[in-house]
């Protein structure tokens, strides 16, 4: 006789979706750690040098450890890339679809996390080439690089504050297990037909943020430029927002800024008309 009562099913799906809530937590945390970090934080503290100023690029491009690192640094990349992008393909989402059912969407970003793992873990440094830019005269030396970080400071907390807007828990794939066991459907089936548009269109909603982290640095470096280069190539390549969706972010953000700043007694109104959207 089976021991797995009628609550087991729930409890793994639970388990599951915490697990890779943990998992895309710490990779968060990893992730700005690796865009950021390193990149600014030793020039504050005086870290070592990020790349060989005494190097020209004509020997830089000739040395097989440069051309190594930069070669492992590109199939990192294209194996995130296939990733991020083979498992949003209709055809395998709906094939992860029928087979995973509410874990599909929690698949995909544990996937996605594991790929940025091993993406962050075996990214190889260049510091055998010079830097194409790199910021050293007195006093830039040191306000730079402060700015850098309080850019990058702020760019991350607007990250954050987005992904809370856009439905944080369904994004990891929590919400449709908590609704799997609530027995109330898909969540992505209760918004506007707007909103399910906008989502199916918005694939990055930091592209602005994101760029400005991978590219507003006080050092660039050789490697440094690749990871930039193809990650900002990428996100225009995903962003396919028209003006329709444009007006929907419009009139929502508008919505949202009318029950900030309204007062209380008038927050009842402004409610029903930021809701009126989803009878789309």
């Amino acid at each position: 006789m089976s021991m797995a009562g009628p609550g087991a099913r729930p409890a793994l799906l639970c388990a599951a979706a915490l697990m890779n809530f943990i998992l895309v937590f710490g990779t968060g945390a990893d992730l700005v750690r690796f865009l950021s970090f390193r990149a600014v934080y030793h020039n504050i503290t005086g870290g070592a040098p990020l790349c060989g100023d005494g190097v020209s690029w004509s020997v830089a491009l000739r040395d097989s450890s440069v051309l190594r690192a930069l070669g492992l640094d590109l199939v990192l990349l294209v194996l995130f890339s296939l990733q991020h992008s083979l498992l949003a393909w209709d055809p395998v989402k709906r094939a992860c679809q029928s087979a995973l059912g509410v874990l599909n969407r929690a698949m995909y970003c544990t996937t996605t996390a594991l790929a940025l793992q091993v993406l962050m873990r075996y990214w190889q440094p260049v510091t055998s080439a010079p830097c194409l830019w790199s910021v050293r005269s007195a006093p830039w030396d040191i306000w730079f690089p402060l700015i850098c970080f309080t850019v990058h400071f702020l760019c991350w907390a607007v990250i954050c504050s987005i992904l809370l807007i856009f439905d944080y828990p369904e994004l990891l794939g929590v919400k449709q297990v908590y609704y799997e066991c609530l027995g109330l459907g898909d969540p992505l089936a209760l918004k506007s037909a707007r909103a399910q548009r906008l989502y199916a269109h918005l694939r990055h909603p930091v592209c602005v943020e994101l760029l400005l982290v991978l590219w507003l640095l006080p050092t660039l470096t050789l490697d440094r430029c690749v990871l930039a280069l193809y990650l900002s190539l990428y996100l225009a390549l995903a962003h396919s927002l028209d003006a329709k969706d444009c007006a929907y972010l419009s009139s929502q953000l508008h919505s949202k800024l009318q029950l900030f700043s309204a007062p209380q007694g008038g927050s009842a109104e402004i409610n029903s008309n930021s809701a009126e959207p989803k009878r789309d």
